[in-house]
């Protein structure tokens, strides 16, 4: 007995016009000639082989009509007649017959005798015109390769060896499908200019990198291997942005800001320039930048909507949102507490390491790079710690916590030196776990390596009341932060969540069929991804793009991390937990010199220890640690979820030894994706379902958790540049100076300070940047949020999401009341910090105004400035008030303003002014 089986196709809408953009009329098809072509041509495919022949039947075929619109979404409809014996419908087998591509929603088979069957499609569809093969979707149900029903076997195959491609090909980016492996051969322009050339990244030992994803475009004439360059970048098809992102990324990203960088360079005439005053910066946010108007004016009106909050008539203005800590408090990063909070709860959380041993030393060949013996030596250590332990005691304690970029960065220090607007040092920094359970930074140490003729300059600089202590103390912290915020941008952020995660997508597409279990695991986890890292290509870390030129390393910046995933990036070390255990042997072997010397210490830990007892089986050294506190909860969650599953659909080790499919991604990560280490000896095998569990639960970590945490608070903590530069463009004031250079730093270290952050070119265009990649899209979509149709197909899977998704909003819960309860506690100092403070600063010829805010840094004597004291900050209230004070009331009581002004209003009014933004910061 035959059935009657109607399919529904939804097909979506572009935001520019159906007419216009989606369905092909732009080729001269018209309203009328649509609704009676047989536009769209299905296949409906059985999951039964033919009992008689053995061999798969054939498919029901019948044309959909567009029957209607819905909202953003066009419907069509066609009706099957199925023969009883035809067997569950398994596929189905979609032509487009219109002139241009189409998005394909989903399908819905109506009328069936054991309901309806979804095939969830998500996918552009070529015309037959470009393409006549059949695109293949199957039904939300999954498989494992052993399972598969004999009437989809050899589809399956088919639609795999479709994604692959032959290796050969020539993409067409606008419609190809093919993934394939390539070496990161596209970031230098030799063509363009020599200048321009870049190294090739991966394929070799001396620049070992992770493979990406193959655009097939020519090779360069002046290098053949690299590969030439042009205005669009391939990805495949389905790896490109909804229209929805597209429209959000297009009007806040890059690709806008070189339509504003014509303008802005137009303005800012000098690319050295810096920023004059520290108002100048804040006018950034208050009043913006004065631009001419674009020839394409139209373009920079979509990007004023979303990057300026104010736009005239006659002249367009750049205006930045101001970003959420200098809403909070102006002046926080000025601070050392604040400096301590955002190495736990910053932007990148995931440097810091305890300090085993003792004393340091670096790894780096002392004939080259000059003695290994750290300048943080036991006295120094001891000064800083001395009403708290010893050095020793702080040891044994865990109490003694670094970062360290000191062998990472020297051996570019002399080559980054030769760029003009730039400096570099090794650099590390130095942090004391107090018994109030905070941090406090101890010292910073810079290293320039033997060069030029000199000898090894270093030097440890630490927190310092006095006015030149203080200030050296403030340019060691803006180049040890600019090299925080390198590392950041090029390893926490780029390498470690985008680079590395596009080979497992890349696998994931060629080697696991789209009804593979884990396929549909890890697809939601992979979306964007190469199309963002593509951009990256474009625009961002390529040769002379914003991050060369407005980070410390310039072009040495792709060098660099090319050397940081040489050296410290394992598979194993990416999941959380083994992230904070994590003991770094610090090994280097240069590329430069591959018969260097090499040496090796032991000088850092992780940041936690096994313990069965604890929560989560961790204990971590520092308890307030947000990043590891809310990311083991999170963690846990996610292996949860994971373990639930895989647990599902591989019920012994066998099942993952023999899954085909599975076997061959794993081995492809490791021997094209990361193919530079394959050899190493620490790759997870992947025989139980524990193991695929810890190695799912790692990338889904990665992709989601972890690139959350280092991407989204970009522009909170950085688009306020002081707090984050990201080049430091000036030697310290004290290495070597000359006569001239240091009497200037003593006149004004404001103004060198300033000359050391980047310039208002540099500045501008990374914080458009951090803007953009700080923002959510539109079609966000959260984790735990919505359940994928293959997940709700199964009533195990479909019970196990929603107890993860419960788990998630306890969690958001969770954190949310530890964020409101480090808001009330933020910034009250415990009763024997004040004694301490009273009895290691209180000096009575000090609390007088001038001679406290001399002592603090914050003015200069000069008698041709009113009062008789020129302000190095402008815009801070406190100092103003003070002084205002002084002028107005003329008397030594006066004077003691810190101690409570006796005069009432005066008094009122100067502590009125310092109140007048009062919130706690979180």
């Amino acid at each position: 007995m035959s059935i009657s089986v109607r399919a529904t196709v939804t097909v979506k809408r572009t935001i520019g016009g159906f007419l216009s953009s989606l369905v092909g009329f732009s080729h001269g098809l018209n309203d009328k000639s649509d609704l009676l072509s047989k536009l769209l041509l299905i296949e409906l495919v059985s999951s039964e082989l033919d009992p008689k022949t053995g061999l798969e039947k054939k498919p029901i075929s019948g044309y959909a009509h567009q029957t209607g619109l819905k909202d953003t979404e066009v419907i069509y409809e066609s009706e099957f007649v199925i023969p009883g014996d035809y067997g569950e419908i398994g596929a189905v087998l979609v032509q487009n017959q219109h002139r241009n591509e189409i998005y394909l929603k989903h399908i819905v088979l109506n009328g069936l005798p054991n309901g309806p069957i979804e095939f969830s499609c998500g996918s552009w569809i070529e015309p037959k015109f470009d393409n006549p093969e059949k695109r293949i979707f199957f039904t939300t149900k999954s498989y494992l390769p052993s399972h598969t029903p004999g009437g989809l076997m050899s589809l399956r195959e088919k639609d795999l060896v479709s994604l692959r491609g032959n290796g050969k090909d020539k993409y067409k980016s606008s419609t190809d499908r093919i993934y394939h492996y390539d070496v990161y051969n596209d970031l230098g322009d030799p063509d363009g200019n020599p200048e321009l050339a870049r190294p090739v990244l991966g394929g070799s030992k001396k620049y070992p990198y992770p493979r990406r994803c193959r655009t097939g475009r020519p090779p360069c004439k002046t290098d053949p291997r690299s590969e030439r360059r042009s205005d669009t970048f391939y990805v495949p098809r389905d790896e490109e942005f909804s229209e929805e992102k597209e429209i959000s990324f297009v009007t806040k990203t890059a690709y806008s800001v070189h339509m504003l960088l014509p303008s802005l360079e137009a303005t800012l005439k000098d690319p050295d320039l810096g920023f004059q005053s520290f108002t100048d910066i804040t006018q950034l946010y208050k009043e913006g930048i004065p631009i001419p108007k674009l020839k394409n004016q139209a373009s920079m009106q979509i990007l004023a909507l979303r990057l300026v909050k104010a736009v005239c008539d006659a002249i367009d203005n750049l205006q930045f949102e101001t970003p959420a800590m200098l809403e909070k408090d102006k002046f926080s990063w000025l601070q050392d507490e604040e400096f301590s909070r955002q190495t736990l709860a910053g932007v990148n959380p995931c440097s810091i390491k305890l300090v085993t041993e003792w004393p340091l030393k670096s790894a780096l060949d002392p004939d080259v790079y000059g003695p290994p013996e750290s300048a943080f030596t036991k006295e120094l250590v001891e000064l800083e710690i001395k009403d708290f332990m010893t050095i020793g005691e702080a040891l044994k304690q865990k109490k003694l916590f670094i970062i360290d970029y000191h062998d990472l960065l020297l051996p570019y220090v002399s080559k980054v030196r030769q760029i003009k607007g730039t400096t570099l040092y090794g650099s590390r920094a130095l942090f004391f776990l107090t018994p109030d359970g905070t941090l406090k930074p101890i010292a910073i140490e810079l290293t320039r390596p033997p060069m030029e003729g000199k000898p090894q300059w270093k030097q440890a600089f630490t927190p310092s009341l006095e006015t030149v202590g203080l200030w050296l103390w403030r340019f060691a912290k803006a180049h040890f932060l600019a090299h925080d915020c390198g590392y950041h941008g090029l390893v926490s952020h780029w390498l470690r969540t985008h680079c590395v995660t596009e080979p497992y997508i890349i696998a994931t597409n060629r080697q696991l069929s789209v009804m593979h279990p884990i396929y549909r695991l890890l697809h939601p986890h992979c979306r964007y991804t190469t199309k963002i890292n593509a951009f990256s290509r474009q625009a961002l870390i390529n040769a002379d793009g914003i991050i060369e030129n407005s980070f410390s390393p310039g072009k040495y910046c792709m060098k660099l991390c090319s050397m940081a995933y040489d050296q410290q990036w394992r598979f194993g070390r990416e999941a959380l937990p083994a992230d904070l255990i994590n003991k770094v042997l610090i090994s280097i072997q240069l590329p430069e010199s591959p018969i260097a010397n090499v040496f090796g210490f032991l000088i850092a830990g992780g940041i936690a220890v096994e313990d069965p007892t604890a929560p989560h089986g961790l204990k971590l050294m520092i308890e307030d640690y947000p990043f590891a506190n809310d990311g083991l909860m999170l963690w846990d969650a996610l292996k949860q979820w994971v373990a639930d599953y895989v647990n599902y659909y591989y019920k012994d080790s066998s099942m993952v030894q023999s899954d085909t499919e599975l076997q061959a991604w794993w081995t492809k990560i490791r021997t094209k994706g990361h193919e530079d280490k394959k050899d190493e000896p620490w790759w997870p095998v992947l025989k139980t379902p524990e193991d695929l569990i810890g190695t799912i639960t790692t990338i889904v970590w990665v992709a989601s958790a972890h690139h959350s945490a280092v991407n989204f608070g970009q522009y909170a903590f950085a688009g306020y540049f002081p707090n984050r530069p990201s080049i430091a463009r000036t030697n310290m004031p004290c290495e070597d100076p000359t006569e001239e250079q240091w009497k200037r730093f003593l006149d004004n270290p404001g103004s060198e300070l300033l000359a050391c952050f980047p310039s208002q070119i540099q500045a501008t265009k990374v914080m458009a940047i951090l803007h953009v990649l700080s923002n959510h899209s539109p079609d966000e979509e959260y984790i735990g949020e919505h359940i994928e149709p293959a997940w709700a197909e199964e009533p195990v899977i479909k019970e196990a999401f929603e107890r993860f998704s419960s788990r998630l909003k306890e969690l958001e819960n969770i954190i949310a009341d530890g964020i409101i309860e480090n808001s009330i506690l933020s910034g009250k100092y415990p009763l024997e910090l004040c004694t301490l403070a009273y009895d290691q600063q209180w000096q009575f010829n000090r609390e007088a105004v001038p001679p406290h805010l001399i002592n603090r840094g914050i003015v200069d004597e000069d008698l041709t400035a009113p009062h008789g004291l020129r302000l190095l900050i402008e815009d801070y209230p406190f100092t103003k008030a003070a002084i205002e004070c002084l002028k107005t009331m003329g008397c030594r009581l006066c004077q003691s303003l810190l101690q409570g002004c006796k005069h009432g209003t005066v008094g009122c009014r100067a502590q009125s002014m310092v109140n007048r933004n009062p919130k706690p910061r979180s």
